[in-house]
């Protein structure tokens, strides 16, 4: 699969340093420029530039969205680790009920 196929979740670092997780359907380099470019406004145009810092592609969009949603509910310390690859903190915070 490319870059342009399926579809993508996806952690960016914004300036201030949150957090921001989304999906793309069509292309996850093309939704990483439109962060950056500003162009629909909202939580990621005002904290410029933003960084790419994890991802995950999907055959459906139904998908992505689902796991979307789900980092979207973790605590700080579970997206950390979710980008560090690191699997033994994040079952160590999914036995802690996850947030």
């Amino acid at each position: 699969m490319d870059n342009e196929d399926g579809a993508h979740v996806y952690m960016l670092r914004c300036s201030d340093g949150s957090y921001y997780v989304g999906s793309a359907r069509r292309g996850l380099e093309r939704r990483l420029s439109e962060h950056n470019n500003g162009t629909f406004g909202g939580y990621t145009s005002k904290r410029l530039p933003v960084t790419l810092v994890w991802s995950e592609q999907f055959l459906n969009i139904t998908d992505a969205v689902a796991v979307e949603r789900q980092i979207k509910g973790w605590s700080r310390a579970k997206k950390d680790a979710l980008i560090r690859g690191d699997f033994g903190a994040l079952r160590a915070h999914a036995r802690r009920g996850g947030k």
